[in-house]
């Protein structure tokens, strides 16, 4: 792989290829939202579409068939709608048979629940529809139905998912069906549970038990999530927790991963009680010969590593241990959705926990369960710590290797390569740190410029880097200058100003640092030059034997009225031949 280049996405229009973190993620929503409108337009009308022009014929590159093709009222047209997920139509029909005293199966009722169910009693658009209908097997709970803290755990769409209403279709057929088995109480359960109705799915699981029906395990996962929403204190979630454990056990039904990773979920809401419960969870799972996936880990990491009291522990180096062994496959709808392990390697600054993740990143497909978002925000970290901990060296190889073909730096990236390189003395890389502001759109930055005009005007330097910085403060100067119709002007700041003056000065730039409205400019923005400026300033001037750029100094010092324009005068009356119309 070529490091400088660019992801693979951008290289079909190089036009494009973003420069920044902001440009690559505006382009690939782009890119996605143009897939999206074609989608669209097929699914809206697929009229337009149905001539074959390929041969052989590709049927995924084909609209579905979306329009049922069984008129009249009858069971057969029932399920041809549940299965092209209208939900309108299927209830409607459903009533349609009810009223006409057409009995409907057993089978194709819980159908219909299960459809009602999965989309919270409204109709399925074509963002749901790309949902797998086996997410029902793990739901996600809406925050905002109980009482009990609401600090979501988990990031998701649940706030975008509808909520259940009260007597809706669901509950209407439940109500109406002339028998129900365990597998009409599971739906109605994990759709209440997905929708946010935790209270009601647990007087469903009640009255399950009272009908001498057992739950299976995907219910079982349901109600485990939905704990944090029915007890408010720590200790009611545990034992309401293992109450639903000790029923799995009366029932004869197995527990399997997403049991597991649905108790650590809820350990993650109970405190300083999730510590030492979570250690028997995974003890347990070991016992069960289930292999952790890294939402298991994810939640483990979240319980001990919690907000900004991050503190060493022994668990992140087990479960580096045990990650770095594997190659992972997405088993459980949290795998890789926040990747906590990720932030509390590069948090804890240890250098060498983050080596060992990336190593075990980067093997397999591992990195793909960091979306790309996720992805640069680790990099961004990484590189960060990079900086803080590792010889100048180093940093500037990953620097090279990763920029741009696996992250784009962010301002603080830079700022932490600025102050590596003060910290090591490589300020001669400063000039093509420079072009990659430039190239990055940071060169507007006020504070990437104060810390680079800094870095580089404290020193003298030999004269080729003196030459390239001059040249770095001339872009900069250019920078200030320039004007555009959506880009406000720049302000100059009296230490930038010094700063430049400074490195034009060190170049024997006189004309640049005079003339070009650097020296003036100080009394347009009503701040003084600092004595090293100034004299810095005559030093050029007499190098290159410019009197006249030396007597404006020195009048500029007197209408300042500082206090050492009478030593800058002194100055260039011995130091410059002044002829008796500049004396």
């Amino acid at each position: 792989q070529d490091p400088t280049a660019a992801h693979y996405m951008f290289q079909d229009d190089p036009f494009l290829m973003p420069r920044n973190a902001a440009n690559s993620r505006l382009f690939a929503l782009s890119k996605e939202s143009g897939r999206n409108a074609a989608k669209y337009i097929i699914k809206q009308f697929p009229q337009y579409f149905d001539k074959t022009f390929a041969e052989p014929n590709v049927s995924c590159l084909m609209p579905e068939a979306l329009t049922p093709q069984i008129e009249g009222v009858s069971e057969e047209a029932l399920k041809e709608r549940i299965h092209l997920r209208r939900v309108k139509d299927s209830v409607d029909l459903f009533d349609q048979l009810v009223q006409a005293g057409t009995p409907v199966s057993l089978e194709t009722t819980n159908s219909l629940l299960d459809l009602l169910c999965f989309y919270g009693d409204g109709e399925s658009t074509p963002e749901k529809n790309e949902e797998e209908k086996e997410d029902l097997k793990e739901p996600k709970v809406n925050a905002s139905e109980q009482k009990a803290p609401t600090r979501p755990f988990q990031r998701g769409s649940q706030s975008s998912s509808p909520r259940w209403r009260e007597n809706n279709n669901a509950e209407r057929i439940f109500k109406i069906m002339p028998e129900r088995n365990a597998h009409s109480y599971c739906t109605m359960i994990r759709g209440m549970v997905k929708h946010g109705a935790s209270a009601k799915a647990y007087d469903m699981y009640i009255d399950l038990l009272n009908e001498r029906h057992k739950a299976d395990v995907h219910t079982f996962n349901a109600l485990i999530t939905a704990v944090p929403y029915l007890k408010e204190r720590f200790l009611e979630r545990w034992e309401l927790a293992k109450v639903f454990l000790n029923h799995m056990a009366q029932q004869g039904v197995q527990p399997n991963l997403l049991t597991f990773n649905a108790l650590l979920k809820m350990l993650r809401r109970c405190g300083g009680l999730g510590r030492s419960m979570s250690l028997l969870v995974i003890k347990e799972m070991e016992a069960l010969d289930i292999e952790p996936s890294l939402a298991t880990y994810d939640h483990l990491l979240f319980i001990f590593y919690r907000g900004v009291d991050l503190c060493p522990s022994g668990i992140i180096s087990e479960v580096l241990d045990d990650v770095e062994k594997r190659t992972f496959t997405p088993q459980d709808p949290d795998d890789g959705m926040d990747f906590y392990i990720a932030d509390n390697c590069c948090d804890l600054k240890d250098i060498t926990l983050a080596y060992r993740l990336n190593k075990a990143i980067e093997k397999g497909d591992n990195w793909k369960f960091l979306d790309v978002d996720r992805l640069n925000a680790y990099w961004s970290k990484f590189f960060s710590l990079l900086c803080m901990m590792e010889q100048i060296d180093v940093v500037l190889k990953w620097y090279k290797e990763m920029s741009p073909s696996l992250f784009y730096p962010t301002p603080k990236n830079i700022l932490d390569l600025l102050q590596a390189l003060d910290a090591a003395n490589h300020l001669e890389v400063i000039p093509s740190v420079w072009e990659d502001m430039k190239q990055l759109g940071f060169n507007r930055r006020q504070d990437l410029l104060e810390e680079l005009l800094s870095l580089m005007s404290r020193e003298q330097h030999p004269e080729e880097i003196q030459l390239a910085f001059a040249k770095c403060a001339e872009d900069i100067k250019a920078v200030h200058e320039q004007t555009g119709r959506e880009q406000a002007l720049l302000e100059w700041t009296g230490s930038a100003l010094g700063h430049v003056v400074l490195l034009f000065s060190r170049a024997g730039r006189t004309q640049d640092a005079w003339y070009v409205n650097m020296m003036e400019r100080f009394q347009q923005i009503n701040r003084i030059p600092t004595e090293q400026v100034m004299h810095e300033f005559l030093n050029c001037a007499k190098q290159t034997n410019c009197p006249d750029e030396a007597i404006k100094l020195v009048k500029l010092a007197a209408s300042f009225g500082l206090p050492s324009s009478q030593r800058l005068k002194s100055r260039m009356e011995k130091e410059f031949e002044l002829s008796e119309k500049q004396k």
